[in-house]
């Protein structure tokens, strides 16, 4: 809905004046997008008008043609501990409790928007929460005493006065806040061009290294695919340098007949240059 939304403002025509060359132009101009931002907006795109025209409020389909676009592969960035601290010290009460749903739950913004003090489940194991996903598709993911802690405390436990029960970010939005607000207060408290959705990347990476669980991992993100998983989780840098020394280390080693060979080269050209240094010093 917001792309549809967007490409009406800009094209200023109802559906059926749309034209493949108006779509195709307008889709050229937006230099500034990133490929998988293209690439969703094609999808909105197609899906739109493919329905209306298959639908007949519109005589013909003008996005049939558009060019498509190749998934990218995004390089996973999820944020360091230093972003983590500071977007916590500038964090309000509320915007507190959506960092940490996002960074040690996992909830994307549109997940967080709408946690319900219902959604709360106590299992055998622990507390449970039970997560609107994207496409009405929920799931139960367990979460910790201290986020269960805060929603138990409802809205009332960041703002006063709003009481234990409720959604626990009430808004105007089918009476919780929208998505893209609560992603617009999380990034107003995390420095420079960090965002709300680079905790969740942190989630995923922190989760896979310490326990290498891609299935679990999945079901907790709810992804569909384990190939979407593996683009949030990041490689740690010491793990990969491990991996080539351990490959670097698998054959002969001829390191030490090359470094005798190489300091006897140094040690000849150094003894070289201080002979001539010493000729040019007699008088």
């Amino acid at each position: 809905m917001a792309h549809m939304s967007r490409i009406a403002r800009c094209l200023g025509a109802s559906p059926e004046e749309v034209t493949h060359d108006l779509l195709e132009v307008w889709f050229a101009h937006q230099r500034q997008w990133g490929q998988e931002t293209r690439r969703g907006y094609r999808a909105s795109t197609t899906g739109f008008f493919g329905w209306a025209h298959a639908a007949g409020h519109i005589p013909i389909d003008p996005s049939t043609k558009l060019p498509s676009v190749k998934a990218g592969l995004p390089t996973p960035k999820p944020a360091p501990d230093r972003i983590w601290k500071e977007a916590l010290v500038a964090a309000d009460a509320r915007t507190t409790v959506m960092l940490y749903l996002a960074c040690e739950a996992g909830l994307r913004r549109g997940e967080v928007a709408q946690v319900h003090t219902d959604d709360l489940r106590e299992g055998f194991s622990g507390y449970q929460l039970l997560v609107h996903g994207k496409g009405a598709k929920d799931r139960l993911i367990p979460i910790s005493d201290e986020i269960a802690a805060m929603i138990l405390a409802g809205p009332g436990g960041h703002t006063p006065g709003r009481g234990d029960r409720g959604f626990l970010f009430p808004g105007a939005d089918d009476g919780h806040l929208s998505a893209r607000w609560v992603g617009k207060l999380c990034a107003v408290a995390m420095p420079g061009v960090w965002t709300m959705h680079k905790l969740r990347h942190r989630f995923a990476t922190q989760a896979y290294q310490r326990t290498r669980n891609l299935r679990a991992l999945q079901q907790l993100l709810g992804h569909a695919s384990v190939a979407t998983t593996q683009l949030y989780t990041a490689v740690d840098d010491d793990e990969m340098r491990e991996t080539m020394l351990a490959a670097a280390n698998s054959g002969p080693r001829p390191w030490t007949r090359w470094a005798s060979s190489a300091a006897a080269v140094v040690v000849a050209a150094s003894a070289a240059t201080l002979a001539s240094h010493a000729v040019s010093l007699v008088p």
